[in-house]
C-alpha cells in the first residue's frame, strides 16, 4: 500500500491535478520517498512498461547469445517479440488468479467504503473542516499475478477560492489511511473485486458539512491529550 501525499513522494508536481479523482497509475510514476522499503519500491519498478517489456523479451537476448550465428534472425523477428508481449501481458499479468462472484465484490466494495467514510469523517472533523468534500481514492493497478500495487491518496474539492488537490497529510493521518487494510478487507481482496466488477479505482465522497458536532469534540478532546 501507498499513501500518496506530497511527503511521501520524490516527485510531488505530479500530483497537481485540475479534477477530482486523480488518477496516477498509467498516467504518471510516482516514485516513493526514502524509507519506503525494498518491497514498495520493486512493485512500483514492476509497474513500469519498459521494464516488463524488457523482462519479456529477455529469451530472445539470451538465445541471440548462446546461437551467435543466428542472432541476426533473432533480431528481426518483432512479431514473435509482439506475441510474447501480448502474452505475457494480458493472458499472465492481468488474467486474475482467483476470480469471484459479483456478490462478494459488493460485500468488499460496501465494505471498504464503510472504513473510508469512517476515516474521512474522523480527518474532516481533526481539521475542522466546515466545507468542502473530501475524497478517498483507492486505485489498484491491472496487473494481477504480482502483488497488488495499492495508491491510497486523501484529494479534495468544493473549497471556494481554490483548486482541487491532493491534500499533504500529517503522520496520523497517513497512519489512519494505513488502517484502510486489515481484518476482514485485504488489498488482494479488494484487487479481486475490482477485477471482477472491471474498475481499478474507488472514490469514496465525503462533504465535511456533515461532520456531527460530536465527532468534533471528539476530535478536538484527542488534540488536547
Amino acid at each position: 500500500m501507498f499513501v500518496v501525499s506530497p511527503a511521501t513522494v520524490w516527485n510531488p508536481a505530479a500530483l497537481e491535478t485540475r479534477v477530482v479523482p486523480r488518477r496516477f497509475l498509467g498516467r504518471t510514476t510516482l516514485w516513493p520517498r526514502r524509507g519506503a522499503g525494498a518491497r514498495l519500491w520493486l512493485r512500483v519498478i514492476a509497474e513500469v512498461e519498459a521494464v516488463r517489456y524488457l523482462a519479456a523479451l529477455s529469451p530472445f537476448v539470451v538465445a541471440a547469445f548462446v546461437w551467435r550465428d543466428s542472432a541476426i534472425a533473432i533480431a528481426q523477428a518483432p512479431l514473435a517479440m509482439f506475441l510474447v508481449i501480448w502474452v505475457v501481458e494480458m493472458r499472465l499479468l492481468r488474467r486474475p488468479p482467483r476470480a469471484i462472484d459479483l456478490a462478494e465484490a459488493d460485500r468488499t466494495l460496501d465494505l471498504l467504503a464503510h472504513r473510508a467514510t469512517a476515516i474521512l469523517r474522523d480527518i474532516a472533523a481533526g481539521r475542522e473542516m466546515r466545507a468542502g468534500r473530501l475524497h478517498l481514492v483507492v486505485e489498484q493497478s491491472e496487473l494481477a499475478r504480482i502483488p497488488p500495487l495499492t495508491l491510497v491518496s486523501l484529494q479534495v474539492e468544493g473549497i471556494e477560492g481554490t483548486r482541487p488537490e491532493v491534500l499533504a497529510l500529517s503522520p496520523d493521518e497517513r497512519q489512519r489511511l494505513r488502517g484502510l487494510f486489515d481484518g476482514g478487507l485485504t488489498e488482494r481482496r479488494l484487487h479481486a473485486a475490482n477485477h471482477a466488477t472491471g474498475q481499478m479505482l474507488r472514490d469514496i465522497a465525503f462533504d465535511a458539512a456533515g461532520v456531527s458536532a460530536h465527532a468534533r469534540l471528539a476530535a478536538r478532546l484527542a488534540r488536547g491529550r
